[in-house]
């Protein structure tokens, strides 16, 4: 029997992945980070994201491209691609928010909801999960919730002041916005022309009790590849695991 849910579960999605990367050069002078490849796995963070989505459900994907996008684009075209890829570069910087926009309008079905991840995040968990949650509270639309290792030890205190213990790279007390969303239809609409709807549309949704967070189950593996230290951690992972 097919599960009702899945009718309201996306099959398309938007990848953000036009960065500079600054912070991973030299890994990024000659590539967008997307196409940065996580050391021992052999494939860019694009396409294990492509691979996620497909697992997921997802059937097309409109990726938006910005630095080196020639160079995203021709791997795209030689790739053997698990799902069926548009790509969007635009024509002036439009910002987060307006960005997503105009990536949004390729969507093949404008009438259902998407999925859009950042195009830096490596990270393993049910969408439809999230999708069904995201249905559940009627929102409009749904942030994934991180916490990530603080990059420091901690130490533990009684309270008199005495050291009791001592936490390597403890998690983060806070959830942080884990760059992975689930969209309504109407979203797109609600986005900005130009500018960052991090600032204007979730603040505003919000506010109305339309924006949900949805945390990654505990035991699910996330990390944003921001620097040569994470791409350096997220292989020391990969092998404890066995991926």
């Amino acid at each position: 029997m097919t599960d009702p849910r899945a009718v309201s579960r996306p099959v398309q999605a938007v990848v953000l992945a036009g960065g500079q990367g600054s912070r991973l050069r030299p890994y990024t002078d000659d590539r967008p980070k997307p196409m940065v490849e996580i050391p021992g796995t052999g494939t860019p963070i694009i396409g294990h994201q492509l691979s996620w989505l497909a697992e997921e459900g997802v059937t097309d994907v409109v990726i938006s491209c910005g630095h080196l996008a020639e160079v995203l684009q021709k791997w795209l075209e030689t790739a053997d691609l698990p799902v069926s890829v548009t790509t969007v570069v635009e024509s002036e910087p439009l910002g987060r928010g307006g960005g997503l926009k105009y990536a949004a309008a390729r969507l093949p079905h404008p009438d259902r909801p998407w999925y859009a991840t950042n195009g830096d995040i490596w990270t393993r968990f049910s969408l439809r999960d999230m999708a069904d949650f995201h249905t559940e509270r009627d929102a409009v639309a749904t942030l994934a919730l991180a916490r990530p290792r603080i990059p420091w030890g901690a130490v533990r205190t009684d309270g008199f002041g005495h050291i009791t213990d001592f936490i390597e790279a403890p998690p983060s007390t806070f959830e942080i916005n884990a760059g992975v969303y689930v969209f309504s239809p109407e979203f797109a609409g609600l986005l900005p022309e130009r500018g960052d709807h991090e600032r204007t549309t979730f603040p505003r949704l919000a506010r109305e009790r339309r924006l949900a967070g949805f945390p990654i189950p505990q035991g699910s593996y996330w990390r944003a590849i921001d620097t040569a230290k994470d791409l350096t951690e997220a292989a020391k992972e990969l092998a404890a695991q066995g991926r």
